[in-house]
């Protein structure tokens, strides 16, 4: 079984902004495979279902994106998932342009507050993520002003379009591998 997580913020105000890209990507996996939902454990949203066939747990934390890791490591236990080969984390990513995304198998937290939380919580650095480009913050900008923010309609399109082709991944993941994923979808999309 996969524990397959989106990271964001719970609540209306948080609801489509760039911070959330990983529970937008969760909403959609839940209505294109018809995940059923589960209701509420460990704080946390979820539901079980099938993706490609494999049984997967899909997850959204309530805990607010910096302490996303004790409800990760809590589910992941009760459900003896292990982390780092049947665990999936999809994320925003500040460094990436909007729309495009980036696949890894391991790696540090590059700053994101999230990932450095679940690192601290699981104790293993090891584990797979998809990141979706959100764009850099523009000059001057505060980060988090940034990040909580919306997506203009420009840039709306190429993140609903990545959505899309981040679940294309995380099937791809399930049903072939991480590096037939990182193949497909870590290459430069034509209009990012």
């Amino acid at each position: 079984m996969y524990l397959i997580v989106g990271l964001g913020n719970p609540g209306r105000q948080y609801e489509a902004t760039r911070h959330n890209m990983g529970f937008d990507v969760i909403d959609k996996l839940v209505e294109e495979y018809q995940v059923p939902q589960a209701g509420v454990k460990f704080n946390a949203m979820y539901g079980k279902g099938r993706i490609g066939g494999q049984p997967v747990i899909l997850m959204k934390p309530l805990s607010y994106m910096n302490l996303s890791g004790g409800p990760i490591r809590e589910m992941a236990n009760y459900f003896k998932i292990d982390p780092e080969t049947e665990m999936i984390v999809v994320y925003d990513d500040i460094d990436l342009d909007p729309g495009q995304l980036r696949i890894r198998k391991k790696g540090s937290a590059g700053g994101h507050n999230g990932i450095k939380h679940i690192i601290q919580q699981l104790g293993t650095q090891n584990f797979v993520r998809i990141k979706v480009g959100v764009g850099a913050k523009p000059k001057g900008w505060d980060l988090a002003d940034y990040v909580l923010g919306r997506f203009d309609k420009e840039d709306r399109a190429l993140i609903e379009e990545a959505q899309e082709r981040a679940c294309k991944a995380v099937e791809l993941i399930l049903t072939d591998s991480v590096d037939a994923a990182m193949n497909e979808y870590n290459k430069k999309t034509g209009n990012v």
